[in-house]
Order: structure tokens, then sequence, then C-alpha cells
């Protein structure tokens, strides 16, 4: 009767969350649509244009490869769109777009009913759509929508092949025309012998020489330029050292190698990588892992092909379905930086400096080659397959408000979080910051000029109402009088804004990692509120409101029309002053020290800092008082929505004590947090 009683809650639940998934898997693809068809033509599916437009290379009498806009695909793919350059018109729009989205939807629920079982009730209901949706969003299939690419047939050739038709036959038919149209492909061939299904790997090195006869007798002249004079299609594009080409042919080249040194060592790492890749997808698959196998094997295809373009990359996606990591609270550490990797551009997962160019102009390949050769996913038969190392949350406890906290689910978490997710986590939230931050204004930092002068005159008024209209004055007594205190602050302005934030997130990371869960969290929602502030509300700062006298010290004197903030010019959005961050951030750090410091004088520095940001705010005219409180405000609905989701905070001690034996964790482990106590 129990499980009766609440069989159905949780079911109306889990019904509720699917629904939702299919929601945002359906917004997404009608995104995609819109992004595509509303796109003027000329400038989308520029691909498929060049290959069979009324212009395209797919006229052309003579070779395919002599066009000035080259094709770039095998004899066999020209040989089958030929036939559609009579229908060009109609293949450049509607059709083409639905169709390819109909292909990455099949992809998806093929993708869905392939993972390793046993799998939970729960993870079949939301499997495919939050496949369809990861692939929506993922760069390669998001590339080959708005070039026309057919990148995505060989991934759903493959994928049928190994997990839909019936008969070994019939899959290496299919998987020996996805190799002829994707000639790396073909090393599918060896996972399928190694695992038994010789008759199927047999098959599909029959159909892809088949293919590719047929396709050398209907173009003899074309299939020797690709095969022979251009080793497989190496170096037909135009610019094979690019970032998008994302193989290790590309990596060396872009490393400066050239030649037979080149040329070598490719080879030497191909054959490395290609041995260790395909026995390591030898093995999953005999586990049973038939999925992560082929994407494994995608994998070594993406790294050792010569040329391997952002639109050739979903095998990588595949990969998130391996489970790695002993602790539970590690799991989801790979599937987020392969989804990460996939999805966003490397500028917003690594800042821009050039000592991390290198992993930066790499990141899709590092991906391909960490799944192919490096990642220890686990095996079926190891016990944490299933049951990993469980996390330690704190105990219930009650709250001030009795429907706090508002998200039960989200139990607090009393150990340490993975450091390289969170750290990569980080990144992309303050890339995301950016990116908001400069499109309140249109792109442009002289975008919403007008309207944030006429914001700040309003602000200048309120001020002056209420008597606390002291920024000209002490803009002027700092520079006429203390230019020793005009240093001061202009350093304290553009140094401390990131130290001491990421020092107080650093010290509780080690020291408190559950003070440091629910500060990040509520330091988090206060930026996303601000973010609001900036959208809603562009605000020029005393500095550049002219008319009014103020000094930019930090600066200088500025055409308010071409305005010079440094290398940060096009950047920053300099009229996202409402709220202040600055001071918002040094007001969350202050009230972190007081609350975790345990010495009065460590209480009396967390006080100074925020009280010396909003003195260098005001004094170096980047921000009205007002700011100050906007940014107090957002602190505190921060710390407010952090309490109302999470609950009251945990407080933990940093010297370990012993657990009774019932509570404590299956296998020791070093990261885990001390023992918490519960804040009344």
């Amino acid at each position: 009767m129990a499980n009766v009683e609440h069989g159905g809650p949780v079911t109306g639940r889990v019904s509720v969350a699917r629904v939702g998934l299919w929601l945002i898997a359906g917004v997404l693809a009608v995104r995609q649509l819109v992004v595509v068809l509303s796109t003027p033509r000329g400038e989308r599916l520029t691909d498929l244009e060049t290959w069979i437009g009324p212009n395209g290379v797919l006229h052309v009498k003579g070779s395919l490869y002599d066009a000035p806009d080259r094709f770039t695909g095998t004899p066999f793919a020209g040989l089958v769109l030929k036939p559609l350059s009579r229908a060009a018109e109609q293949a450049l729009g509607w059709g083409w777009t639905f169709g390819s989205l109909a292909l990455v939807v099949v992809l998806g629920l093929v993708a869905a009913r392939a993972l390793p079982q046993p799998v939970s009730r729960r993870t079949a209901l939301f499997a495919a759509p939050v496949a369809i949706s990861l692939l929506m969003l993922s760069l390669p299939v998001r590339n080959a929508f708005t070039l026309g690419q057919t990148s995505i047939i060989p991934v759903l050739l493959v994928l049928l092949g190994c997990f839909a038709v019936r008969g070994q036959q019939a899959s290496g038919v299919l998987i020996g025309v996805a190799a002829a149209l994707q000639p790396t492909v073909l090393l599918f061939a060896p996972l399928l012998w190694f695992t038994g299904r010789r008759r199927a790997a047999v098959s599909s090195g029959v159909t892809f020489a088949a293919a590719t006869a047929l396709a050398w007798a209907a173009m003899p002249h074309d299939s020797w330029t690709y095969w022979v004079h251009h080793l497989a299609g190496a170096g037909l594009s135009t610019d094979p050292s690019a970032n998008a080409n994302q193989s290790l042919h590309g990596m060396l080249l872009r490393f400066g190698l050239e030649g037979p040194l080149e040329i070598g060592l490719f080879l030497l790492l191909g054959v490395a990588v290609a041995a260790l890749g395909l026995r390591r997808a030898v093995t999953y698959a005999r586990d049973g892992q038939l999925l992560l196998a082929v994407a494994v094997t995608g994998c070594v295809a993406v790294a050792v092909s010569p040329t391997t373009w952002q639109h050739q990359l979903l095998w990588v996606l595949l990969a998130v379905v391996g489970r790695v990591g002993r602790r539970a609270s590690d799991r989801y550490m790979w599937p987020v930086l392969v989804v990460l990797a996939l999805t966003l551009p490397s500028k917003m997962l690594l800042p821009n400096m050039p000592v991390v160019e290198p992993i930066a102009d790499n990141v899709v390949l590092i991906a391909a080659l960490a799944a192919a050769c490096v990642v220890p996913f686990l095996s079926r038969t190891s016990p944490l397959y299933r049951t990993p190392i469980p996390t330690d949350h704190a105990a219930p406890v009650p709250a001030r408000w009795a429907r706090v906290p508002l998200v039960p689910v989200w139990r607090r978490v009393i150990s340490r979080p993975n450091l390289i997710l969170e750290l990569l986590l980080i990144r992309v939230g303050y890339s995301a910051y950016q990116q908001v931050r400069l499109a309140a204004t249109g792109g442009t930092n002289s975008g919403g000029r007008t309207t944030a002068e006429a914001h700040g005159r309003q602000i200048h008024s309120i001020e002056q109402f209420l008597h606390i209209d002291v920024e000209r004055w002490v803009n002027h007594a700092v520079v006429d009088h203390a230019s020793w205190l005009k240093d001061f602050f202009n350093f304290y302005y553009t140094s401390f804004h990131f130290v001491v934030p990421l020092a107080v997130l650093g010290f509780m990371y080690v020291r408190r990692p559950a003070e440091y869960r629910w500060g990040r969290s509520a330091l988090g929602f206060a930026t996303l509120l601000a973010l609001v502030g900036f959208w809603a509300y562009p605000l020029a700062p005393p500095r550049l409101m002219p008319n009014l006298g103020f000094i930019d010290t930090v600066h200088g004197v500025q055409d308010f029309s071409k305005p010079d903030y440094g290398t940060l010019t096009h950047l920053t959005n300099q009229y996202a002053a409402m709220p202040s961050l600055h001071f918002g951030w040094s007001l969350w750090c202050g009230i972190m020290i007081v609350v975790l410091a345990r010495r009065w004088w460590v209480k009396a520095l967390g006080l100074v800092h925020p009280l010396c940001t909003v003195s260098a705010i005001v004094a170096t005219g980047n921000h009205w008082v007002l700011d100050a409180v906007g940014g107090a405000t957002v602190v505190a609905l921060g710390f407010l929505v952090t309490y109302a989701l999470q609950g009251p905070r945990v407080r933990t001690r940093t010297t370990p004590s012993s657990r009774p034996p019932e509570t404590a964790s299956p296998v020791p482990d070093p990261g885990d947090a001390p023992v918490e106590t519960p804040r009344p």
C-alpha cells in the first residue's frame, strides 16, 4: 500500500518532467529552423549552394575538384548529390532544412534506445528528449544546418547499422555506405570484426569498395584526384591548418610543423591513436557498452582523418554515455566537459591568454583524444558502475518559514565539488555574463549611449533630491588634493574586483566546502539579477556623462563618441553600471568573511573591503552612489533566493571527526568534507 500511495505523485512528477523536456527539445528544434530559414539567401546553406546550387560545382562539366569553390567530399558523395542539382532550388530551402531536422530527431531516438542496459525507467523516459536537445545545441549539428552539410548522415547510418537493422549483412551495408561518404568510418569494420560480427565487417568493406568503384567508373578523373593525388581528400581544403580542422593533421600544422616531418609524425600518431582507441572500443563493446564503443571509434576517426571539420565532430558528443568516476559527485564531470566542448566556442571555455591558445585551438580534438585513449570509463562489471560512492549531504534543518526550502530535491551537499568542473563552470558563467552585458546595448559600447545618458541624468536628479550627490566633490577632491589617494583608488578599482572574490572562493573551497556551495550560489544569483538590471536599465556612469565635469581617473579624458578603455574597449559594456557589481561582489566578500572568520581583526578586514570599494568607485567616477545601493540590493536578494531554494546554510568544522558506522561512506574518500554542524 505504501508503494501505491507514493507511486502516484512520483509518476506524475516524472511525467511532467518528461513533457517539459520534450517541450525544450521542440523549442530548440523550432529555433534551429527559424535561424536557418530567416537567414538571407546567399548566407544560408552556403556549402550546399557551393555543391548543388545553380552555379555549384556539381554543375561543372569538368572535375569536381577544379572548381574555384572546391568540393571536399568523396567522389561517391558527388555521384549521389549530382541528381539533386536538378532540384537545387527546392533542396536549398524548406525541404533540405526539414529533412535535416528529421535526421537529427531519428539520430536522437536511436541513440537513446542504444543506452547500455540496464537503465532505470526514469532514464529511459528522459533519454530521447535529452539526446535530441543536446544534438540541437551542439556545434556540429548547428553548423551542419547552417552550411547545408551531410555530416549527420554517416553518423545516423552507423547507428542504424549497429542498433536498428536486423542481420549482419544489412548492418554492414549501411556502415559501408557511410564509409563511402566519410572514409574514416571504415574504422568501424575492425570493431565489427573483433566483436564477433565478421559478416557485417566483410559486408561493410565490400559495400565501401563497390560504392567507391562505382564512383571511379562514373568519374575516373575525380576519383584519381581524390584518392591518389590528394590521398583520400587530404589537401582539398584551402587551409587545413585552420582551427576548424580538429584533427591531428590540423593540430600539427597549427604547431608550425610542415613537410615530411609533419606527415611522418601525423602517421605515427594516427597509427598509435587508432590501435589504442580501437582496442578500447572492442573492450567496451564486449562489456555490453556498444554505444560507447561506437563513440570511441568515431573519436578515433575524428583524430586520424586528415581533415575533420566542425560539422563532422558529432561522434564526440556520443561519448557522454560513458561513466567515469568513483564518487557520485564526479559522475557529471565528463558529460559536462563533453557537452560544453561541443556546444560552446573555445573562447568561452578558456581565458583569452597566449599560454592557453594551444588548448583553445584544439579543444574538441583534445576531447576526442581523451575519449579514444585516456578517459577510464567504468566497466559494467564494476560495483561502482551502478552504485558510486554516495555524496555526503547535511541533515535536514528546520527553516524560519514552513515552505523553505522551495526545492527539497536540491539537497545540501557538504563534500567538496570537483575542482576541474567548478573552474570550468565559473569560466563559462563569467563568459556568459560578459556576453549578456555587451548584448544589453546591441553588442556595442556606443549602442545604448543616448538611453544610458538619459538614465544617468535621472539618477543624478534623484541623488540631488536626496542630497547624496557627492560623486563630483569626491572625484575632484581626490584628483586635486590627494594624488596618492587617486593612485590608490585606481589600483584598488582595477585589481581587487577579481582578486578578492577569487581568494574568498578559493578559501571556502579548501576549508569550508559546504559554505562554498552556499556562498557560490548566492553570488551566482546576485550576478544573474544584476544582468537583468544591465539589460533593463542601461546607465552611463559619472565619468561618461558629458557636461557634468567628472574626471575619468582610470582611463583619462575620453572622446564619448569613440571611447578607449584599453584592450577591453570592444569586449565590455561601459553602460552596465546599475547595479554596481564592483560594490556588490565586494559586499558579498565582506559578508562571507564576517560569517566565516573567527578572529575579530579578520572580520574587520572583511568590512574594510566593501568600504574601500565604494570609495574607489565613487572617487574614480565609475559609479553613482545609487549604483552601490543597487549592488547591495542584488546581493541581499541573492542570499534570499539561495535561502528560499536551498534552506539554511551548513556549517562545517575544519578538523574531521568520526562518523557512526551506519552513516559512513562505503569507501573512504579523502576529498570528502568533514562532518557538518547544522546551523539552527
